[in-house]
């Protein structure tokens, strides 16, 4: 079984821990990293259950993966910090909000990730399983099945990247029903 780089996962926690500092979950006082703990603790858990071919990209983008959506940083930051590989996983991983609408930019990320090695794939999983907890209170009924939805669009489009991830997520989104 192959393991993640302990030094890189510290060199990306501390560094997300600052890029996202005195950010929190919408609607909460959690703090943000937070969120990016548990998408990390999903992908951590695959490679300790699966064969993963490159586990650190698979650690790395996970804690990454929210860097240049929600903060100022940009891809040449992770490309010099992290490398290009990194970089361009985190990248695909970002939503391009210049598209017109949320499927539009859903749409056009499963594209930009399908062309990425399968441990980016298994981040949006990872992602994915990870905010599908109790919608926001502020969340209504259609915004809660949308967002079910699109679950099942990203377990559809990237679930063959990992048969353990995929099962959780399509679990997670089962369960998801009781909100709606």
């Amino acid at each position: 079984m192959k393991s993640w780089n302990r030094d890189q996962y510290l060199k990306a926690w501390n560094f997300v821990s600052t890029i996202h500092n005195q950010q929190t979950l919408p609607g909460s006082d959690i703090p943000y990293i937070n969120h990016l703990g548990l998408v990390t603790m999903e992908a951590c858990a695959t490679v300790a259950s699966c064969d993963i071919q490159d586990p650190d990209l698979l650690v790395s983008c996970a804690l990454l993966h929210d860097a240049i959506e929600d903060t100022p940083t940009c891809y040449e930051d992770i490309k010099n910090l992290f490398g290009p590989e990194i970089a361009d996983g985190v990248l695909a991983l970002t939503k391009n909000t210049d598209l017109p609408s949320k499927t539009a930019q859903m749409e056009d990320s499963i594209q930009r990730i399908k062309q990425q090695p399968k441990e980016v794939w298994m981040v949006k999983l990872c992602d994915r399983i990870t905010n599908l907890q109790p919608p926001p209170k502020h969340w209504d009924k259609t915004k809660i099945g949308k967002y079910q939805e699109e679950a099942r669009f990203i377990l559809t489009q990237l679930g063959e990247a990992n048969s353990l991830l995929a099962d959780r997520l399509q679990k997670k989104i089962r369960a998801y029903d009781q909100y709606k």
